[in-house]
Parts: structure tokens; C-alpha cells; sequence
């Protein structure tokens, strides 16, 4: 009897494990030890294809037997991509260019499995609205979420009603991992029935 195929999640975020958990699929992380690129000139559809595939890539190589998921995601407004903050002075000035506008959430996904050569490729975008606030908000949501690690210096699903008035598309786009996307690609991979 053959053991059914491994998967392997490059990435260290645990808001993607969380969500890829909700697929109920065996899997693993081994975090890709890369360097994301994150040129702020840079289109951030291509950005975010580039560095999921770079992450894929890199487990790929050293798993060949394995399915090998990567995923990044990056916030854009108007025409500056915003990825995750350097310090909370940066966090702020993130959550006051995002107050009050509507903005886009782009991941970009990459599946990988080294033996046979197979790459595929996805991005998904996502809108979010956030509500006018002021400095007062800002604080009160600095206290109840983390924004170094998060693009945009936010998450949407940690004390996002603070901030957030709506959004359109896939909101697990917006949180790290859209799942309905990812779903379809294991599926035809045969890792999900």
C-alpha cells in the first residue's frame, strides 16, 4: 500500500497553518530560508507570485517526493505596496495612509512537487475597506493586535472591527491563505477528494 502524498507548507506564519488546518489535509511546515522580495516599486501581483514561488522552490528542491504549498501576501494602496512594518513608528503610519480608504489585498500561491516537475501558480485579490479613525483608534488597536508581522500592520481577523468597514473577495485572502483557491489546487493534485 503507497503512503499517501506529503505536504509541506513553506511558510512561517501561523495564520497560514490555521487556515490550512481548515482543509483538514495532513501537512508540515519547513519554513524556506529565503529572501523575500519586497521592492516597493515592484508590481505587487508579480511581487507576491515571485516570492510564494521562491518559498515553494526552495522546500521543493529538498523534498522531491513532497507537495510543497507556498503563499505571500502584501496590502497596496493607491500606488505603494505595503508589506509587513519594520517597528510600531512604521505600524502607525501604515494604519493612518490605510484610514478611511479602500485598498487591495494581493496573495500570491505556488504549488510545487520536485519528482515530476509540477508548478502551479495562482494570485487572488481581495478589496478592503477601512473606516476614518484617528489617533485614538490606533492605539486602542495596537494594544489588541500585533502589526510587525502582518502587511499592511494590520490583520483582519485580529480586533479588525476595529478598523475594518468592509471587503469584497476572499476574506482568507486577507487573513494569509485563500483557502477556496487553495482547495482547488489540491484537489486536482489529488490531495483532497
Amino acid at each position: 500500500m503507497n503512503a499517501s502524498p506529503r505536504l509541506i507548507l513553506a511558510s512561517a506564519s501561523p495564520r497560514r497553518r490555521e487556515l490550512l488546518a481548515k482543509l483538514n489535509v495532513p501537512f508540515e511546515v519547513v519554513v524556506a530560508e529565503i529572501t523575500e522580495h519586497e521592492d516597493p516599486a515592484t508590481d505587487p501581483r508579480t511581487m507576491v507570485a515571485h516570492n510564494a514561488a521562491l518559498k515553494a522552490n526552495w522546500v521543493a528542491a529538498r523534498h522531491l517526493d513532497a507537495f510543497v504549498l507556498g503563499a505571500d501576501t502584501t496590502v497596496f494602496i493607491g500606488d505603494t505596496v505595503l508589506n509587513k512594518p519594520r517597528d510600531l513608528a512604521e505600524a502607525r503610519d501604515m494604519l493612518r495612509r490605510l484610514a478611511g480608504k479602500t485598498h487591495q489585498v494581493f496573495t500570491g500561491i505556488a504549488l510545487r512537487r520536485g519528482q515530476e516537475g509540477l508548478r502551479v501558480d495562482r494570485g487572488v485579490t481581495s478589496q478592503v475597506t477601512f473606516r476614518a479613525f484617528d489617533e485614538a483608534v490606533i492605539d486602542a488597536y495596537l494594544l489588541a493586535a500585533n502589526p510587525l508581522d502582518k502587511a499592511g500592520a494590520y490583520g483582519i481577523q485580529e480586533g479588525g472591527e476595529m478598523i475594518v468597514a468592509g471587503w469584497e473577495g476572499s476574506l482568507t485572502n486577507i487573513v494569509g491563505l485563500p483557502l477556496e483557491e487553495t482547495k482547488q489546487i489540491l484537489t486536482q493534485c489529488g490531495l483532497l477528494r
